[in-house]
């Protein structure tokens, strides 16, 4: 590794880090709503994309419609809801090129740690390169996190036991091979959630036969591939009109599906399960497809056109619910006694929560752990100047939630200005923090596992997360900026001004 800085010769208003959806996103609307300030995106990767560059399993594709997953500010076009992985990458770069954001990304560039100097009130971010290592330094008055929740090195894999003794190919989907080959193999896929619900069917139409092995079933919920609804409005209605009513009604629908699971959970769970029994071979397969959780405690998983119902019925994708006892050369020993025999096991066993993509974060050198600090907003971390996170929703499209919060820095970044401050720093006032992570309104097993990781929230205003859309568009986009909970700090003599 060279250990050489170059000239820190980067200073920059705005800098953001990922080029994902999310980060694309910001800097598409900073280009917009706040033109005057320079930006620039750090990508570690070599492409544009993010998760959607990453994931490259077969069928990997959005498990939220593209009316909502997709940009407010440049509308998906097609009638089809459920996009795949090189459709998305594919919108994510031509929306790039569009507001010619394409430009200010610096690719290969792992951000290391960054570090807030109160003399200079700026970031002073070290970054190191993905090809030849060498190390750069980026300077800025904000920063903005859009890396998003999860470790892009490696998924969460279990330590099953002699997983080395399996003769076949044994891998984490997130680590998929390029070059696999599996006409006529019998896989097994374990997990149940999006990912092992996607790739079941995907690979049901080549493998041989296709084993998706659960340890608990998830809810699941067969929607259009293609909004007929849409289709035939274009027909009479301009493209954005539909594009508009789409949108709102597919956010209205999932909000009452979220709120009715809250208020009603077994009418909800009746309802789901019913859908699933129109769809299986037959009722010997509800226990498969029965949690043992409420809906929304966990995601629910989207399925296009039924297709894993589909080649349930066909005889070329089975359900097994159970649990691992160990790996054998054949396949997998399961603690009922029965063995299942494999050629390739694909583990779809969930992600690795890692905050900021691993990087460190000081305050003049000083560590900082944002799982001890909440989040304002859900946008701002307490007590760390002129600094943001994009987290998106775990019960409504994920851009939602970055779409509002990206317009409520553009209100900051305005007000900064008219005001005349440069830093900008959450305090908690009433001292209301809980030992309870933003992200705690899942039980998934991610968030399990890695809750402690994630900044935490408060009993009350703005530092409770509420996963709300209606109620983070008022706060976001109408609440007041200086509202009791900020400290602005005037750039020249440094006073602390303290909001009313």
């Amino acid at each position: 590794m060279s250990t050489a800085n170059t000239t820190p010769t980067h200073h920059l208003d705005v800098l953001i880090i990922g080029a994902g959806l999310s980060g694309i996103g910001a800097a598409c609307q900073l280009a917009k709503h706040n033109p005057e300030k320079s930006v620039a995106i750090l990508e570690r990767r070599q492409n544009i994309g993010g998760t959607w560059d990453l994931f490259r399993y077969p069928g990997i594709r959005s498990d939220s419609d593209m009316f909502t997953f997709g940009y407010c500010f440049r509308p998906w076009r097609q009638a089809r809801t459920l996009a795949d992985g090189a459709e998305i990458r594919q919108y994510i770069h031509d929306t790039a090129k569009a507001y010619h954001v394409d430009r200010k990304i610096h690719f290969g560039c792992k951000v290391l740690s960054a570090d807030w100097n109160s003399q200079t009130q700026q970031w002073s971010v070290q970054t190191q390169s993905e090809t030849d290592g060498e190390l750069r330094s980026y300077h800025c008055r904000f920063l903005v996190s859009c890396t998003g929740y999860y470790n892009y090195d490696q998924g969460h894999l279990p330590d099953f036991p002699g997983a080395g003794d399996f003769s076949g190919t044994f891998f984490h989907a997130q680590q998929w091979p390029e070059s696999l080959d599996y006409s006529d193999k019998r896989v097994i896929v374990i997990g149940s959630g999006a990912t092992a619900v996607t790739l079941v069917p995907t690979m049901a139409a080549k493998a041989r036969h296709v084993t998706m092995l659960q340890r608990s079933p998830s809810y699941i919920f067969s929607r259009p591939a293609e909004d007929s609804m849409s289709k035939q409005l274009l027909h009479f209605l301009p493209a954005s009109w539909v594009f508009r009513l789409t949108r709102w009604r597919n956010i209205t629908l999932q909000r009452w599906l979220f709120r009715s699971s809250k208020r009603h959970p077994e009418r909800v769970k009746r309802f789901l399960l019913e859908k699933v029994r129109q769809q299986l071979p037959s009722d010997d397969y509800l226990p498969h497809f029965t949690p043992r959780y409420n809906p929304w405690d966990e995601r629910i998983c989207a399925v296009p056109d039924g297709a894993l119902f589909k080649e349930l019925r066909n005889g070329q994708a089975s359900v097994v619910t159970d649990t691992i006892e160990c790996f054998v050369d054949k396949g997998i020993q399961l603690e009922s006694g029965r063995t299942l025999e494999a050629d390739i096991i694909v583990a779809a066993t969930g992600l690795q929560l890692q905050m900021l993509g691993g990087a460190s974060i000081s305050l003049d050198g000083e560590s900082v752990k944002l799982n001890e600090k909440m989040a304002y907003k859900g946008v701002l971390i307490e007590d760390l100047p002129n600094f943001a996170m994009m987290m998106g929703y775990t019960n409504l499209s994920w851009t939602l939630k970055v779409e509002v919060a990206v317009r409520y820095l553009s209100r900051l970044f305005k007000y900064m200005d008219k005001t005349g401050v440069s830093v900008a720093i959450p305090v908690d006032p009433h001292g209301c923090k809980l030992d309870s992570g933003i992200m705690d309104s899942l039980s998934s097993g991610y968030v399990k596992r890695s809750s402690a990781l994630t900044p935490r929230q408060g009993s009350q205003g703005p530092w409770k997360v509420v996963m709300d859309y209606k109620r983070d568009r008022r706060s976001l986009l109408r609440g007041n900026i200086n509202d009791g909970n900020l400290n602005f700090i005037q750039p020249a003599n440094r006073t602390l001004q303290k909001s009313a």
